[in-house]
């Protein structure tokens, strides 16, 4: 899905593909795993670009998101994704919602992929509502 942004006044259109091209090789591959993963435990989810990073959303609700960076890949999960895995979490950098993963350490992909489910589940009770 392509969606506009404006900033500086200018008009910027970018997907996801897009984004992730933006970055290193080395990064890329994780970002696209990424994706895979987030695809694959949450397949109905809906992809754009929203605060100039991919973000995933169900049920209208906002998911997850990515983000690439110099040194890190930043996942922020809203504020209830990362402390229902606070234990897990706590032993990377965090701010409210946000976790960062350091690109010379392994990804945490399985944990990542508990946090998604979590997440889609907790969409789908607060749609039920």
């Amino acid at each position: 899905m392509i969606i506009n942004r404006i900033i500086n006044q200018q008009f910027i259109y970018m997907t996801v593909d897009d984004y992730i091209k933006m970055f290193p090789a080395n990064v890329q591959i994780i970002l696209k795993r990424l994706r895979a993963l987030i695809k694959e435990k949450a397949p109905e989810a809906d992809e754009s670009i929203a605060y100039l990073m991919p973000a995933y959303k169900t049920n209208g609700r906002p998911l997850v998101y990515f983000a690439g960076f110099k040194n890190h890949i930043g996942f922020y999960a809203t504020p209830s994704g990362h402390s229902e895995f606070a234990v897990e979490l706590s032993k990377y950098k965090q701010g409210k919602g946000s976790v960062q993963f350091p690109l010379d350490q392994p990804i945490p992909y399985d944990l990542i992929g508990l946090i998604v489910e979590f997440r889609v589940q907790e969409n789908l009770t607060k749609h039920k509502k």
